[in-house]
C-alpha cells in the first residue's frame, strides 16, 4: 500500500474555491523563484529553484500548481476520477498562488549561498513545498526542489529533442504480483541519482559551462556562477524524499548532512545503514511513523551522535506539506491535511531546527545556534524521538 493512503472524495466535499495561506518567509531576504529543465530525455532534471532574490515592485507570483495536467495527477494519485475530480481540483485550487517573485532578479553573493537540493513525497511534485522551500531560502539559501522522474510524482514531463514535444511520465502504483520493496528500493535509488544529478547541475554552472534551460525562462542560471557555496550543501525531503535524502548521503560526499522530514524508510535496504556516513536530522510528525520505521532511524542515530530524531506534537504526515496552509475543506477532507498543531508554528519548529541544524554540519557563520535546543527535542511542541509511533500489528 501506499504509505500515504487518501480516502475517497465524496461529490459534497469539495467545499468550493480554496485559499493558500502560505507565509511569507521570516528571513532577511525576498525570495525569487524559477523552473530550471536540462537535457531532453527521461535522463535529464527537472527542478523549482528558490533563491535570495532582489526586491522588485508589482513581481508576478507563480501559480502553487504549476498546470492543469497536475490537477488530473493528484486526482489519479488520490483514487479519484480524474474526469470529474481534475475539473473540480483546477477549480479550486489552480489559482492559487505563492507569495514569491517569479524568476525575480537573483541576488548575488561573494561568499556564496550554502545548497539544498530537496526530494518530494510519493504523488507530490516540485511545488507541493514551496512553504518550507521558501521559507529556507529567505534565510540565505538556494533550495532545488527537484520533480522526480521515477513515475513517484502525481505527474511530470520532459520535452523532447527538437519538435520539443512533452512526454508526461505518469504516477505508477507498485504492479500487481511485485513486491512492494523490489518496486519502491529500484524508485528510491534513481530518486538519489537525480540528487546527485542535481548537484552536478550546480557544480557545472559555479564552473562557467553553458547549461541550457530548456523551458527557455527569463532566469539565467550563469548569474549563479560565484555566488553558491558548493562545499555546504544538504540533502533534505519529505516521506519517500527523506529516505532518499538518507541514500544520497551514500551515493555523494558532496553532500555533508540531511534533512528528512517525516522520513518514510522502508524502501531503503538493510545493508545501506551502516554506509550512511554522515549525519541525518529526522523530523517526525505525530501520527505518521510505526515502531519499525524509527527502529532503522535508531539504527543511525546509535552510529552517528550527531544524528538527531525529534517528534513534532500536533502534526501529521501532510503537515510538512503546503496543503497544511490550504484554508476550506476541501484539502483536508481529501488529503487529511491538517493537525491539531498550527501549521505556521508547525513551519518554525521544522525550519528553524533545520536551520540550527545546518549551522552546525555546513560550518555556516549565522545565528541559526539559537535554535540548537530543537535538536534535543526541548521547545514547545516538540519532543525528543518518536514516543508516540503507532504500531501495525
Amino acid at each position: 500500500p501506499d504509505p500515504v493512503p487518501l480516502p475517497r472524495l465524496g461529490r459534497g466535499s469539495m467545499g468550493g474555491m480554496q485559499s493558500l495561506a502560505l507565509p511569507l518567509g521570516k528571513g532577511p531576504h525576498h525570495v525569487g523563484c524559477a523552473d530550471v529543465m536540462v537535457g531532453h530525455t527521461r535522463q535529464g532534471l527537472f527542478l523549482r529553484l528558490f533563491y535570495p532574490c532582489l526586491p522588485r515592485a508589482g513581481a508576478e507570483r507563480p501559480l502553487w500548481i504549476p498546470r492543469y495536467e497536475y490537477c488530473g495527477g493528484l486526482a489519479d494519485f488520490a483514487h479519484c476520477s480524474r474526469r470529474w475530480c481534475a475539473p473540480l481540483l483546477s477549480v479550486a485550487i489552480g489559482s492559487c498562488r505563492v507569495p514569491v517573485s517569479w524568476n525575480g532578479p537573483f541576488k548575488p553573493c561573494s561568499s556564496g549561498y550554502p545548497l539544498i537540493i530537496f526530494s518530494h513525497g510519493l504523488g507530490a511534485f516540485r511545488t507541493l513545498y514551496s512553504s518550507v522551500c521558501s521559507e529556507l531560502a529567505s534565510w540565505g539559501f538556494a533550495v532545488a526542489a527537484l520533480e522526480h522522474r521515477d513515475h513517484s510524482a502525481s505527474v511530470t514531463y520532459f520535452c523532447t529533442v527538437g519538435a520539443g514535444r512533452e512526454e508526461w511520465i505518469p504516477y505508477r502504483r507498485v504492479p500487481q504480483g511485485q513486491k512492494e520493496f523490489y518496486f519502491r528500493n529500484k524508485q528510491v535509488h534513481q530518486r538519489a541519482e537525480e540528487c546527485v544529478r542535481a548537484l552536478r547541475l550546480f557544480e557545472d554552472i559555479s564552473s562557467g559551462k553553458s547549461v541550457p534551460n530548456v523551458l527557455h525562462q527569463d532566469f539565467d542560471l550563469s548569474m549563479l556562477k560565484d555566488s553558491i557555496d558548493l562545499t555546504k550543501v544538504a540533502v533534505m525531503g519529505h516521506s519517500f524524499g527523506g529516505v532518499t535524502a538518507v541514500l544520497a548521503l551514500v551515493k555523494e560526499p558532496g553532500f555533508r548532512c540531511a534533512v528528512a522530514l517525516d522520513a518514510w524508510m522502508f524502501p531503503l535496504e538493510n545493508t545501506l545503514y551502516p554506509e550512511v556516513p554522515k549525519p541525518v536530522l529526522f523530523i517526525n510528525t505525530e501520527k505518521f511513523q510505526t515502531p519499525e520505521s524509527v527502529a532503522k532511524m535508531k539504527r543511525l542515530s546509535s552510529r552517528n551522535s550527531q544524528t538527531k530524531i525529534i517528534t513534532v506534537l500536533g502534526s501529521v504526515h501532510q503537515s510538512q506539506t503546503d496543503f497544511t496552509f490550504l484554508t476550506g475543506k476541501l484539502i483536508s477532507r481529501i488529503f487529511g491535511a491538517r493537525g491539531t498543531l498550527d501549521p505556521c508554528k508547525g513551519l518554525d519548529i521544522t525550519s528553524r531546527a533545520t536551520l540550527a541544524f545546518l549551522q552546525r554540519h555546513l560550518n555556516l557563520e549565522e545565528e541559526f545556534d539559537q535554535w540548537d535546543k530543537l535538536l534535543e527535542g526541548i521547545g514547545d511542541s516538540v519532543v525528543p524521538e518518536a514516543p508516540f509511533c503507532r504500531s501495525n500489528l
